[in-house]
């Protein structure tokens, strides 16, 4: 397993992000758009999920594919998002046949990041237009950290971020993943500069620290965000052909990730979960074998992508927490 060339969710063929946030509302919107309909998938192991359209991913639902998928802040205010996405999708007639109109298939799911220092004071909410914007900028550049639905996430005590990573397999087939890291738990262990993620890092992606000499993956962590003030949300992709079922197991799967860099995840006040998607491009070689290693490879891809969201992460006047870079910028021996 090799990172891709980009190392990012958009080496897999057909897919582009697009990411729009506002600086003083800190918060934005990402969207991972299919460049023809897709199978899609999703999985949530957090207490407080807030989602739409989640529940027509089921294998046995009528409609098999979808266009587009958003990640937005914003708490519920941010599911808006979607309706902007879908209403430009549909000028471009993209979407789901029903007689003589097409209907964009766009799920969703949002973080709280309501409390976080930004101007919240809206007279009309802002995540439709965010959600228009962030399409408009669909493309296969992904600006990481604090961009689009990363803008206004923090974690247990760094800013958190949006993040990126990717794979390809022996086989030839890619894996990505893509999160918007807001979490109750803590991405670096015991409040230093070393990522849980460590074990599963490419080169020197996030810093190439490893982990630290007096690691102690047992003890017990401090929780210091309130309830409500959570969530990590995330798609994971393949070039491969996957049928539903298959696209819901990496899905799955890839909790596993979020579990490694992230800890503690799936609490009652984060709402974990987990989109995957498949673009179809490459038939699977041997059925199970390859579908075990998309589960494992996406895992591994989502944990390489949180470290990234919370290290790109850049410091703004009036964070409500600092982000690695400033509070880690010496050398780690120093810490």
């Amino acid at each position: 397993m090799r990172a891709g060339p980009g190392n990012c969710i958009t080496d897999i063929s057909g897919l582009l992000v697009g990411n729009a946030q506002d600086d003083g509302l800190r918060s934005g919107v990402t969207v991972v758009l299919g460049e023809s309909p897709m199978v899609a998938a999703v999985h949530v192991m957090g207490g407080a999920p807030g989602t739409r359209e989640t529940d027509l991913l089921a294998p046995d639902k009528l409609v098999q594919e979808i266009d587009a998928i958003v990640l937005s802040g914003g708490s519920a205010f941010g599911l808006d998002a979607a309706s902007g996405v879908a209403d430009g999708l549909a000028r471009k007639g993209r979407g789901f046949s029903v007689g003589h109109r097409r209907v964009p298939i766009v799920p969703a799911a949002i973080l709280f990041d309501l409390l976080n220092g930004g101007d919240k004071d809206w007279d009309e909410n802002p995540y439709r237009a965010l959600g228009q914007r962030a399409l408009d900028a669909a493309g296969h550049e992904v600006a990481l950290g604090s961009a689009g639905a990363g803008t206004g996430a923090l974690t247990h005590d760094l800013k958190g971020g949006l993040g990126t990573a990717s794979a390809i397999l022996d086989s030839g087939i890619t894996v990505g993943a893509l999160v918007a890291v807001n979490a109750v738990g803590s991405v670096t262990v015991d409040g230093g500069p070393h990522f849980w993620a460590a074990p599963w890092e490419i080169g020197d992606e996030f810093g190439g620290l490893g982990l630290p000499r007096n690691f102690q993956p047992h003890a017990e962590p401090a929780i210091e965000k309130r309830a409500g003030q959570a969530t990590t949300i995330a798609v994971v992709a393949t070039d491969a052909v996957l049928t539903r079922a298959q696209a819901q197991r990496m899905a799955i799967a890839a909790h596993d990730g979020l579990a490694r860099a992230i800890v503690p995840a799936h609490t009652p006040v984060d709402g974990d979960l987990v989109f995957a998607v498949a673009t179809g491009a490459r038939p699977l070689g041997d059925p199970l074998r390859d579908t075990m290693l998309i589960g494992h490879a996406a895992a591994c891809c989502l944990a390489r992508a949180i470290a990234r969201g919370v290290y790109l992460a850049a410091p703004r006047p009036g964070d409500a927490m600092p982000c690695w870079q400033t509070r880690f910028s010496a050398p780690p021996e120093a810490h």
